[in-house]
């Protein structure tokens, strides 16, 4: 098994102090913008909550949002029509569950129509500042690549990482994990060459370093 503690230094020395690109100023706003970035880019996805954030300021706004219009406002984002009604429906749950307000726990998140452990991870983690791992397509690839997990289960991964990551760094790792898988290791053509893990990563794919 990878060595976690020395990948995560490693990781923070490359990417210190990571932030999610997604832009938001409260916890139902990045409630909001992470539900959108589901299948679409998170440029894309500011571009559109700049106006969106507007036009609905509270969970009311969206629980009460004619479904037509939610769904225009939401178009570029794509599969428009499935987010619109989650929006929606989210939204009325927190009206009628929490006076409101995003809950501050992954218990109550869960229970949210459309929120399952990845988005709860990311809004503890970057909207209440908890300890928290998200396990999105870039963290699931990179854990793999370097031998943190052998596994493509999202739920186990989480858990995983969680018993091996120091826990105060869980949310900057997480961050720095798909900063990392972003820029770096990526799908296709990651860029082993300048890899600050290159010496700590198990992935029998990668190409020898050049001398």
């Amino acid at each position: 098994m990878a060595d976690a503690v020395r990948i995560t230094q490693r990781l923070l020395e490359a990417y210190p102090n990571p932030r999610i690109a997604l832009r938001f100023t409260n916890p139902l706003q990045l409630l909001v913008a992470t539900l959108l970035s589901a299948q679409c880019t998170d440029a894309r996805v500011n571009a559109v909550t700049e106006g969106l954030f507007k036009r609905y300021r509270s969970a009311q706004d969206y629980a009460r949002a004619d479904l037509k219009t939610l769904e225009q406002a939401i178009r570029p984002t794509g599969f428009y029509r499935n987010k619109a009604r989650t929006l929606i429906h989210c939204c009325q749950a927190l009206a009628e569950r929490y006076a409101s307000k995003v809950p501050g726990t992954m218990e109550d998140l869960v229970t949210l129509p459309g929120v399952g452990r990845k988005t709860a991870a990311i809004v503890l983690g970057s909207a209440y500042h908890q300890d928290a791992i998200a396990v999105d397509t870039h963290v699931l690839r990179v854990s793999n690549r370097l031998g943190l997990t052998h596994s493509r289960d999202a739920e186990k991964l989480e858990q995983g990482l969680m018993a091996q990551v120091p826990k105060e760094k869980w949310t900057p790792f997480t961050l720095a994990m798909i900063l990392h898988g972003r820029e770096r290791c990526t799908a296709r053509k990651p860029r082993c060459g300048d890899c600050p893990l290159f010496d700590l990563c198990e992935w029998g794919d990668k190409p020898a370093r050049a001398a």
